[in-house]
């Protein structure tokens, strides 16, 4: 659907120019110069978001210098931009002319305050100048921008023409691959016999299309030596770059109009041989729904200050997104990781302090303190783990065993038996209680991998029978068996705590106010580290007896004295100090950092929500801790008397009406533009990455991003294709995207860069 420009006397429209139209801004001031300056008086009377959705002004009338051409398929506003160029009078030539943009006629007062902005705009844009030409590459691209925007585009001949449906084709080819997650090569050429001409993915469409009736690519190929490629991995990689920015520019423009977002990332990732961090973002869209959704991956750096920096410029710099509207950060890492995003969360945090760093809503608390303690011991106990795990639910065969062995241990108690086997067959290493439910479990896994590892019949493959036989010996590592028991001990004090935080809403407020209570306890058990750790190991050591696992210290510890070895240090002693003090010390110190302060009273806005006010009794006080978020409110000044207003209205409901329980629901509610602020504190607690996605169907970026590495093999991952497969059902624009490359590759589009190839070659029907 073509936009049309609002402003009286122009008739540019979308469809008919290269000109960039502009929304009308959200912001209520600005969108109120907006319409003085247009002098439409049908737009007086309506409000800014139904301006923002409905009107827009084409570039023509804003001055350059208030336009930003970052590349050519992004052009923005400046933050303060004002549209000053007019055509007021030109409606006069026709005085019977009928005209649905009707212009205001002004009061004597009115043209005064109009010619005083014009005074004040103009000194403005004199100052945005002078900070213009400071820069000269922005001047430069500022000034070529201007000459882009002609507002008649020069008629496309022949050839051009058939070079734009040309790189449609190609464009279309790449975009069904992506979404179905075909990789671009094919076969590996050392899988074929010498002599064999296999083409690659992207090949066999391109030849299958032809096949199939594209006139535009038979008559390009027909005239091109048989000796050339179609396209060449060059082209492929700058045509994907276009693919990936155009539809990752669909989502982050969403992002902008909702100007608030919070940044999320997953798990470092191997693609096609290389570190990447996943980047999702986190918005509220126009039909007030939280988002989460996937924006690309972030090539990893093992220095953590040159990944802070580079994570800063890609989100500012690249992907054009304000870190001053960043209200929330959150970094799930996998074991040795934690320490390095954590001073990425710094940097951020010191130059963007509202910038809140938070746990992550779909990672459980344990699990996440458990990952970032710097104990080796941990580390590999982690990595031991999710490797059972996995071959377990690699092989069903092998989830039977196990039933059976539980069934074996657990005759007397047939309902923690079966509690047992219906965890096995979950994700059980993302539990609150992993630990835990790895003691239970541990006899059992033993028991079955020893039998499946000492079976000679055929019944197992080697593979199987291979990784039960080492993940066997590593479970009977009394160094393991310590490391577990420990950590099952002190994660205990902290289990309840990170269930609430994965609760309802409710749950999440209730438990900002007992972490101090959380703090007390394993301060407490710090001051007696002595009793409690005695405790930890001699239920280790019944454990260990129970496996029949000798009793030892670690032999790469022994190793490590060569000869000065002191015959006082016991094992308890020992893994007191490794493994117990620093765990306890840097859990303690983690809690105090990810919930600060200013995380803290955000927390405890939460009482905004009517449920939580209803079980407070309605007597709260939000007003004192939504002073950090005063810059984001609409209308600061009568908060007080809004809040006021807000609580009265729920406590005085009807008997039928019950309270919304979730901020989903409360940002809902059809009389909620009644109330402004609590709209917009609402809306800035949900992007809070410790708050979970209410609705799910708005947070499968990351449920897409993890069936994409599951179902991809890492040599064909590639950043482009994944993106474009995780964010399938986003629309994209094929003729931006050839507009685009011409643009951006004007000299290839005749194949110059074509790489000779006898195998290339279209074969005639």
């Amino acid at each position: 659907m073509p936009n049309f420009c609002a402003a009286p006397n122009c008739t540019r429209k979308s469809t008919q120019s290269d000109l960039a139209f502009f929304r009308f801004p959200r912001d209520p001031a600005r969108c109120q110069r907006w319409v003085e300056n247009c002098r439409r008086a049908d737009l007086e009377d309506k409000t800014p978001d139904q301006l923002n959705k409905h009107y827009r002004l084409c570039a023509k009338h804003f001055e350059t210098s208030m336009i930003c051409r970052s590349s050519p398929y992004r052009t923005v506003l400046r933050d303060n931009a004002v549209p000053t160029i007019f055509d007021l009078t030109s409606h006069l030539n026709n005085p019977h002319s009928r005209h649905r943009k009707r212009i205001k006629e002004l009061s004597e007062d009115e043209i005064r305050t109009l010619k005083q902005q014009k005074i004040d705009e103009a000194f403005e844009r004199k100052q945005a100048t002078q900070e213009s030409n400071e820069n000269n590459e922005q001047n430069t691209v500022s000034e070529e921008g201007g000459e882009e925007q002609e507002e008649k585009a020069v008629p496309l001949t022949l050839e051009e023409r058939e070079n734009k449906d040309y790189l449609k084709s190609l464009f279309e080819i790449l975009i069904l691959m992506g979404k179905q997650n075909i990789p671009l090569d094919g076969r590996n050429v050392d899988e074929l016999p010498e002599g064999i001409f296999a083409s690659d993915n992207f090949q066999a469409l391109l030849e299958y299309r032809i096949n199939g009736g594209d006139e535009v690519l038979r008559k390009r190929f027909e005239m091109t030596a048989v000796n050339l490629e179609y396209c060449s991995k060059t082209q492929q990689k700058q045509m994907l770059d276009i693919c990936e920015n155009c539809v990752r520019e669909e989502t982050l423009r969403e992002v902008r109009d909702s100007h608030f977002f919070s940044i999320v990332t997953d798990e470092v990732v191997d693609i096609a041989g290389e570190e990447h961090l996943p980047v999702l973002v986190r918005f509220v869209d126009d039909s007030h729904n939280l988002r989460e959704e996937f924006i690309g991956f972030l090539p990893y750096e093992a220095d953590p200050e040159i990944l802070a920096v580079k994570f800063h410029a890609t989100i500012t710099e690249k992907w054009g997104l304000n870190m001053e509207y960043c209200r929330g950060q959150a970094y799930i890492v996998s074991s040795g990781f934690a320490s390095k995003m954590k001073v990425v969360a710094t940097r951020l945090l010191e130059k963007y302090p509202q910038a809140v760093y938070t746990l992550c809503s779909s990672c459980a608390l344990n699990v996440w303190l458990a990952k970032s303690v710097p104990v080796v011991g941990v580390s590999i106990a982690l990595g031991t783990i999710e490797e059972v795990c996995c071959l377990f639910n690699q092989s069903p065969q092998l989830l039977v065993e196990l039933d059976n062995t539980i069934s074996a241990l657990f005759q007397d108690n047939d309902e923690k038996g079966n509690e047992l086997k219906k965890i096995c067959r979950s994700q059980w290493t993302g539990r609150h209680d992993t630990f835990e439910v790895l003691v239970d479990l541990l006899q059992a896994l033993v028991l079955c991998l020893d039998a499946v590892s000492s079976d000679l019949s055929v019944r197992w493959n080697n593979f199987i029978v291979g990784r039960a036989f080492v993940l066997s010996s590593a479970l009977t590592d009394f160094d393991f068996i310590v490391t577990i028991v420990v950590m099952k001990n002190i994660l205990s004090f902290t289990r309840a705590f990170g269930r609430n935080l994965q609760g309802q809403t409710s749950d999440v407020f209730f438990a900002a106010g007992s972490l101090t209570a959380v703090l007390h306890s394993l301060n407490e058990v710090m001051e007696n580290i002595e009793v409690y750790h005695e405790f930890w190991f001699e239920e280790a050591t019944n454990l260990a007896t129970k496996l029949d696992v000798q009793i030892k210290l670690p032999g790469k510890f022994r190793r490590a004295q060569q000869g000065n070895f002191d015959p006082d240090m016991t094992s308890e002693n020992y893994y007191k100090e490794i493994l117990s003090v620093p765990t306890i010390e840097h859990i303690i110190q983690e809690l105090k950092d990810i919930f600060s302060e200013q995380h803290l009273k955000a927390l405890k806005c939460l009482s905004l929500v009517p449920s939580v006010m209803g079980q407070l009794k309605f007597n709260t006080s939000e007003e004192h801790h939504a002073d950090m978020f005063k810059n984001d409110l609409p209308n600061p000044d009568t908060l007080s008397a809004e809040l006021h207003c807000w609580r009265i209205k729920w406590k005085h409901r009807g008997k039928d009406i019950e309270l919304p329980a979730t901020i989903y629901e409360a940002l809902h509610l059809p009389d909620i533009k009644f109330f402004p602020n609590v709209y917009a504190l609402l809306k800035v607690l949900c992007l809070l990455p410790v708050m979970k996605v209410e609705n799910e169907k708005y947070g499968i970026g990351r449920k897409r991003l993890k069936a994409y590495l599951k179902n991809t093999l890492t040599g064909q991952r590639s950043s482009n294709l994944a993106l474009l497969n995780i964010n399938f059902d986003i629309k994209h624009d094929l003729d931006l995207m050839v507009d685009t490359y011409i643009k951006l590759y004007p000299d290839k589009l005749e194949f110059q860069d074509c790489i000779p190839s006898n195998n290339s070659k279209v074969t005639d029907d």
